[in-house]
């Protein structure tokens, strides 16, 4: 069977792994049997919380939203029930947005579902 020399491949993923864990505390940053699992793991949150960004975002618009409301006199969940029957097609986002920069706009549109 043929000799297989891999210490450039060795060195090469070596170096990957290395400039993906600096800056992490302890042996993390410099023991490869530490520093893969680490590294794992940070790839797990990250993919996590990219999903868990989207719902604190969708959290906080619902939030505005309902504080907008009820200053116009109706709750959250009666304001985008009346929404989906007048088919106003608004996102959450957009009427979050009015909600905080634009009162004005944003109670013409609880007047208009009223």
């Amino acid at each position: 069977m043929p000799r297989v020399k891999r210490a450039v491949i060795h060195l090469k993923k070596r170096r990957a792994l290395m400039r993906a864990v600096k800056g992490y505390r302890w042996g993390r940053k410099n023991i490869i049997r530490l520093a893969r699992p680490a590294m794992l793991k940070a790839g797990a949150y990250a993919y996590r919380d990219r999903r868990n960004k989207k719902r604190a975002a969708r959290a906080l618009w619902q939030i505005k939203i309902n504080a907008a409301c009820r200053a116009n006199g109706l709750s959250y969940s009666a304001f985008m029930g009346k929404l989906g029957k007048q088919k106003i097609a608004l996102d959450r986002k957009i009427l979050a947005l009015l909600a905080e920069h634009h009162p004005a706009v944003f109670a013409k549109i609880v007047e208009k579902v009223k």
